[in-house]
Formats: structure tokens, sequence, C-alpha cells
């Protein structure tokens, strides 16, 4: 079936709910057994089995088996957090003494997670590559290179990764690979076809879409994902709360909707900053002035609402003005909900990651990025242009 009818229907069963149209909340700490034999029998699986809801809920696994059918996997897990599925995506593949190797704008928690606690705690280094290349890659493999992260289009600049060479790459040298594929969610790009080993989202973003969820997920085979519930899942704790799968599976029924709807608000109001004398680059992978545009039309089949450019304009005061100004375009840190947002990147990044590494990722003091929402694209446009006229004032 499509991602429409799978995203309504699938992994649930009104037969077995009187009918139900909509699945309860199995809000429950745990779950009890008639017998010794039957309560062992379920410690024997205790990655398939409902035991106690740190690890197996009925809700949160139609939440999952949902995202996974979506995105093209074997099994999905939900975890309370973007960064707890990141973090477990990573650990599941590292140990004392590995390399991996990343792209240096990916997310800055990810990147300090990457570049200072694994090094600091556990003596697991990471190489920062630019990424736009498949050489970048291969000449930051060393013989202790264990994974290698992506993150198309990466956070702030955009960039893409050759989803496919890198994927043949790192298999030809039994290397793992992981993706954030947030972005562009498995609407728009399906990185477990090309190769991928493991896909995480921050469910917080479009999966959600309603800024009321905090989540992530890790989709891949089974094998994988369940080696990761009973390990850093399981003894991280960061599991996902049943009100919160019931949330993001009313959220998952118009994910298709809203996905259409925020690609072709971003486009219009991206192509309408490209032409302003006041701006200068606009990074968005789907407009064809982008340098990896032919990537782009590669490896996806659409792009997201989120976006960045450069304000012409240096001086703080008039960018703070700017960004000020603006009223439907609210001032916020997440993105991928109904609502629009604008940021700086660089108020929080230059907080986030140590200076060398800050000053090498491309960012202005004039970057602003946009989560273009659900409005009318006309009246975003108008937002976007009594801000610039209140900067010049």
């Amino acid at each position: 079936m499509n991602y429409d009818t799978d995203l309504m229907h699938f992994a649930e069963d009104p037969a077995g709910q009187k009918g139900a149209v909509v699945p309860p909340i199995s809000q429950n700490s745990l779950f009890t057994f008639e017998s010794w034999d039957a309560i062992d029998e379920a410690f024997q699986k205790p990655a398939d089995s409902y035991i106690y809801s740190r690890g197996i809920n009925p809700t949160v696994e139609i939440a999952e088996r949902k995202i996974a059918q979506l995105a093209g996997g074997e099994r999905a897990r939900l975890f309370a957090s973007g960064m707890g599925a990141i973090s477990s995506a990573i650990l599941h593949y590292v140990k004392q003494g590995d390399h991996i190797v990343t792209v240096k704008n990916v997310y800055g928690p990810t990147s300090n997670f990457l570049g200072k606690y694994l090094p600091e705690k556990c003596g697991i280094t990471t190489t920062f590559v630019e990424g736009n290349s498949i050489e970048d890659f291969e000449q930051a493999i060393t013989e202790k290179t264990k994974l290698i992260y992506l993150e198309s289009p990466s956070s702030v600049v955009f960039s893409l990764q050759d989803i496919q060479a890198v994927t043949s790459l790192a298999k030809s040298k039994g290397i793992h690979t992981v993706i954030d594929n947030t972005w562009a969610t498995p609407i728009f790009q399906r990185p477990l076809e090309l190769g991928i080993d493991l896909e995480v989202h921050s469910v917080s973003k479009y999966l959600g879409g309603h800024s009321d969820i905090v989540s992530g997920v890790i989709i891949g085979k089974a094998e994988d994902i369940r080696s990761i519930i009973l390990t850093e899942h399981a003894l991280l704790g960061a599991k996902m709360a049943p009100y919160e799968a019931w949330l993001l599976i009313r959220s998952l029924r118009t994910l298709t909707l809203r996905m259409e709807k925020h690609q072709s608000n971003a486009m219009a109001v991206a192509e309408w900053l490209e032409a302003h004398p006041q701006v200068g680059l606009v990074m968005h992978p789907a407009l064809p002035s982008s340098s990896q545009h032919e990537l782009y039309k590669k490896q996806m089949t659409g792009g997201s609402g989120l976006f960045a450019f450069n304000l012409k304009e240096t001086e703080l005061p008039k960018i703070k003005a700017f960004v000020n100004a603006c009223s439907l375009f609210q001032i916020g840190v997440s993105w991928g909900g109904h609502e629009s947002l604008i940021y700086a990147p660089a108020i929080s990044l230059a907080k986030e990651i140590p200076p060398e590494r800050f000053c090498d990722l491309g960012i202005e003091l004039g970057t602003i990025r946009l989560s273009v929402g659900l409005e009318n694209p006309q009246d975003l446009i108008a937002d976007l242009s009594q801000a610039f006229a209140a900067m010049n004032s």
C-alpha cells in the first residue's frame, strides 16, 4: 500500500479494540502473567515480550511498526529524545579505541557527543570531513574506523552527501553506516534502500509535526534493533512514554500531507529570498541554483521546510532588528512543527562546539535559519518583507 494508507491503518487492529478507530493508550508500567512458566517464557525473549514498559509497550509498538513500514526497515525503536536515538545508534557500532568519520556540519549536540564526549569518556575518536565528495571519506578512514555517520542534508548549511557512494565504500571496508534523516523524512529520502545500516530521526520534528512531542527513533534490520533494545535502550533507559506514542500515531496520519505543504511553502519563500537584494546565498538543495541540485534529484524526491540564507547585512544590531521584527516567524530553536520559526544558528552553535570547529562550519553572524510551517506562504513572505523594512529603518 501507499504511504498514506499505511500511515493510517498499518499495525492497528480495530476488531481487537471493540471497534475503536483510534488505538487506546496502554498507560501501564508493567504486565502481569498467569503463571511462573508464562513469565519465564517471556524472559526468554525480552525484546519481543510485554514485561515492563521500559521495554515493549503496545501503544509504542504501534508507532514503531508504522515508522518501520514507512522507512522500509524491518523494525524501529522509539526513544525519549532524538539524542537518545542518535547516541544509542552510534554506541551500538563502536567500542573503546574505535574511530568514526562524520561530516563537519553535523547537528550541534551530535557533534559535541562525537567530538568531545566519546573521546574523553570512551577513548573513541572522530574525524570531521567536508563530506561533499567520496574522497573526503576515503582519506579519513583508518584501520580503526568502525562507523561513518551521515546527516544529509547537514545542519545549517544543508550540504548533501552521496549516500549510495558512501555506503558502497563503507561495505567494501566492513564499516557500518548511520544517517540522520530527520530533514527529509522517509517521504522524501529513503536511506535504507541506499545501503544505510541504521536510520535515525528526531521525532520531535516532522514525524511529530505539532511541536508537542520530544522523541527519537532508530530504524533498521530486526537483528540490529533487537540488540539495541537489549543493550543501549535498556541500559540507558531512554524509553518513550505511551501517551507521546499515541500523539505520534495521530501525527503520522497527516505526515504526507504536511510534508507536501512544508515543501511547497518553503520553495515559495526560498525563491522569493533568492531574488531579494539584501540576501546573499540561499541554502536549500531543492533550489535549481544549488551546487548539489543534481545529487538532490538523484537521491531525494522532495525537500522539507527547513533551510537557511545569509543576510548581506553584517552589523549585529541590524541583524537582530531583522529577526526581532518577524511576527509569523517566531524565534525558536527547534523546527518541523506546524508553526514557522526563525533562528540565527551562531547563537547556540558557538556555545555547543569548540571554537576551532565552529570557525570551520561556514556559518556567518547573518546566517538565518527558517523553518517554514503550514501557514499561507504569501503571509510568510509579507512577514519577511516587513522585517527587511524594519532592519533598514
